[in-house]
């Protein structure tokens, strides 16, 4: 049995009828509300689609591996509402996204704002496990189980992946 457990945000062990077909072609993020941003090295026009996985051997966990699982209902942002001191009720809630900075960017602000003037905000980072080595053909093994066809051609289904940490133990 594969170990996505999320694909384009949809769950592989739903028991409600999902057109996997449909929902590979459109490579669609509900999360993002557009495309899929990871795609494969090897073929840009595909996105890989898998927000989270079962991983571990003794007693498997799920764990996130794309940071844009993390924006589902934007939950995200009403958790770090705690740490806009300056927020009052009735001030406007806004979330700008990726916004540049000298060294690189940030990926969203919550910004409170109070007749068109910032009244105070919060840098928030996404951060998820990252994986190592190729999640591709667990990915390719669950549209096998699903009867999807697909190019078998180079997927390695002896490939594996594992966590990108030296922090987690499992």
């Amino acid at each position: 049995m594969s170990r996505v457990l999320e694909l384009y945000t949809i769950s592989t062990r739903t028991q409600s009828a999902v057109d996997w077909p449909a929902v590979i072609k459109a490579q669609s993020c509900s999360f993002l509300e557009r495309g899929c941003f990871k795609i494969r090295k090897s073929e840009p026009d595909v996105s890989i689609g898998t927000c989270s996985v079962l991983y571990g051997r003794r007693d498997p966990k799920p764990i996130i591996i794309c940071p844009f699982r993390l924006l589902e209902r934007h939950q995200v942002f009403m958790d770090c509402m705690h740490l806009l001191s300056l927020h009052e009720p009735g001030n406007e809630l806004h979330v700008v996204r990726e916004v540049p900075i000298p060294g690189g960017s940030v990926d969203y602000f919550l910004v409170s704002t109070q007749d068109r003037k910032v009244k105070d905000f919060v840098g928030v980072e996404l951060q998820t496990l990252d994986t190592t080595g190729t999640v591709w053909p667990e990915r390719q093994l669950f549209l096998q189980e699903q009867t999807i066809p697909f190019d078998i051609a180079g997927v390695d289904f002896g490939k594996t992946f594992g966590m990108n940490s030296s922090y987690l133990t499992l």
